[in-house]
């Protein structure tokens, strides 16, 4: 699931002009860096973290406002949502299906990953006292290209992630 989640984000960071970073060492619960060279040579890059979650324990549906996500550790909640003064942090949760040969449909035209990653800000959330706390994702925050940019775009203008 780690490799399909990466290989997902790394498509949508390439269509958006950002780079996929990973990172090699677990670099305070975040899993890598989506970054956006600036468009002046002159200007300053803009990235952010992401941890990557994946499950087969739900199936979001686009008819729904949100899905629920619950973190296997209280910890992964806690860093997401501590406030953050430079680099940002969102969570991108990939829910895919249980069966390993479902996840891709290939054709000879294209290669269709068969579900998508939906995006959070946690910053500033307040988390509850429980071992494994859970979140409301909104549908409308599907992760791609689009929503990778305006991300990038709120970061640049020093904006915050959550409305």
């Amino acid at each position: 699931m780690e490799q399909l989640q990466e290989g997902y984000v790394q498509s949508v960071a390439a269509t958006a002009g950002c780079l996929f970073i990973r990172q090699e060492r677990d670099m305070f619960g975040m899993d890598a860096m989506l970054v956006r060279p600036s468009a002046t040579p002159s200007g300053e890059e803009t990235s952010f973290y992401v941890q990557l979650k994946s499950t087969t324990m739900i199936s979001p549906s686009a008819a729904a406002e949100d899905f629920t996500y619950r973190f296997n550790k209280r910890e992964y909640m806690t860093r997401l949502a501590a406030l953050r003064r430079t680099v940002k942090a969102v969570l991108i949760v990939m829910a895919v299906p249980p069966g390993q040969a479902d996840w891709t449909d290939v054709q000879p035209s294209h290669l269709a990953v068969k579900q998508a990653c939906y995006w959070i800000c946690l910053e500033g959330y307040e988390v509850p006292d429980i071992q494994k706390p859970s979140i409301k994702i909104p549908t409308i925050n599907l992760f791609d290209a689009r929503a990778l940019t305006a991300i990038m775009g709120r970061i640049e203008r020093g904006e915050p992630l959550r409305d």
